[in-house]
């Protein structure tokens, strides 16, 4: 039978489509990026490996009792609103939640109006992608970065090109540098408190200076401030929000400080900014749940967040103290690794030979798994550099996780 349908049986079914056909109609911003991060999720229940991979929240920092307390409140009190549609910018409840919480840690005022909730910091990057790129634009990130940042712009074709850091944070000189030179960047993203990939943080008085140079550029200055919340002793420099308000625009999630399974973030800036983003989830998810920024407006405003970050700082920083001193006792001479204040991650630097992406597997044999360093880089640096995140393993896993990754590494720089 010629055509598109077959008989048999008595019902019509199409052709069937060789999968490799599909391939050819895909966009070219389809095959940008995404394996690495998908792989990393992946082994979010993975219960025969040591996992090191994915910056995941510990769940025993999850209000569980509160959140049974505020999930029956909502549901008898609230039902209508929680269980509904929101506002594209979010509920009130949840944005002046937001203001508040703003205003006492970071000291710089914001009208709950002036409030974009979003699903997440990754879907901020992606509203902000969608408002500023088009093809060809330039992107300047850090080197190395969050995979989840060079996604999203690389996923609107942009040129992203990498300013470097060092033991202070991202080089400002370079970036005043590369902003003189080439095409004329639109924005600059930055992780300046508890990196990740790297766990360091931007120097208090580079801070000033990174907002000065993209002022005097003309530059959008993104500001991811997911792990801020999270420095061991409580405290933290001035984010760069507070310092140039009319030049940042500051993205959030709570996936790291509240809990993931509630996808929120907020964004705050220029009311330009905020505008084209809000049109720009008007096209994507169009509102965040309205369940979760309930959730979210109770838990902020009765001072459980504030509480329960006390006792989540002590846990992380008792996990990075385990993994920094199986580090110095497994790991061979001519390996280097940050030593993070804060946040969930650890960078590891061995010999120039060493293949990251070539050992995973042979790590997974040894029941030990970690993220290669070279999705992090724009270039294809990194092959020898690892990111260890200590956020989810207990100190036991922790000592002999590392204790295996050292043999690997040890048996690699004898090879």
């Amino acid at each position: 039978m010629d055509g598109g349908v077959k008989v048999g049986g008595g019902l019509a079914t199409p052709d069937i489509v060789p999968a490799t056909a599909w391939a050819e109609l895909f966009s070219r911003r389809s095959a940008r990026g995404g394996d690495e991060l998908t792989a990393i999720l992946s082994l979010a229940a993975s219960e025969d490996v040591i996992t090191f991979s994915g910056g995941f929240p510990a769940p025993e920092t999850f209000p569980v009792d509160v959140l049974r307390e505020l999930t029956e409140e909502l549901l008898s009190e609230d039902a209508a609103l929680a269980l509904q549609y929101s506002p594209t910018e979010g509920l009130l409840p949840a944005r002046a939640a937001l203001s508040d919480l703003l205003a006492r840690t970071q000291e710089q005022a914001v009208d709950p109006g002036d409030v974009l909730v979003t699903s997440g910091g990754i879907e901020a990057l992606q509203l902000l992608a969608r408002s500023f790129v088009d093809p060809g634009d330039r992107v300047i990130v850090e080197a190395p970065t969050y995979l989840g940042g060079i996604m999203a712009f690389a996923g609107f074709e942009a040129d992203v090109d990498a300013v470097g850091v060092d033991s202070g944070g991202l080089r400002v000189d370079e970036l005043d540098e590369a902003l003189s030179h080439g095409p004329r960047a639109k924005v600059v993203y930055v992780i300046p408190d508890h990196q990740n990939p790297t766990g360091l943080s931007l120097e208090a008085e580079r801070r000033a200076a990174l907002v000065d140079v993209c002022r005097r550029h003309g530059v959008l200055l993104i500001e991811d401030v997911a792990y801020r919340d999270l420095g061991f002793d409580g405290q933290a420099p001035p984010s760069l929000w507070s310092l140039g308000p009319d030049v940042v625009v500051q993205i959030g999630t709570f996936s790291k400080i509240f809990m993931p399974g509630v996808r929120l973030g907020w964004a705050v800036g220029p009311a330009p900014v905020l505008a084209a983003m809000t049109a720009a989830k008007q096209n994507s998810d169009q509102c965040s749940g309205a369940f979760g920024q309930m959730l979210m407006a109770r838990y902020v405003e009765r001072g459980h967040l504030q509480r329960n970050l006390v006792g989540a700082r002590r846990l992380y920083e008792s996990r990075a103290t385990a993994m920094l001193r199986a580090l110095e006792e497994h790991m061979p001479a001519g390996v280097t690794w940050t030593r993070p204040r804060g946040g969930f991650f650890v960078w590891l630097t061995a010999a120039e030979h060493v293949d990251a992406r070539a050992l995973s597997a042979a790590a997974t044999r040894l029941g030990v798994a970690y993220v290669p360093g070279s999705p992090f880089y724009t270039d294809g640096r990194g092959n020898n550099c690892f990111r260890l995140s200590y956020s989810r393993a207990t100190e036991a896993d922790i000592a002999v996780g590392i204790q295996r990754l050292g043999s690997l590494l040890t048996s690699e720089s004898h090879a």
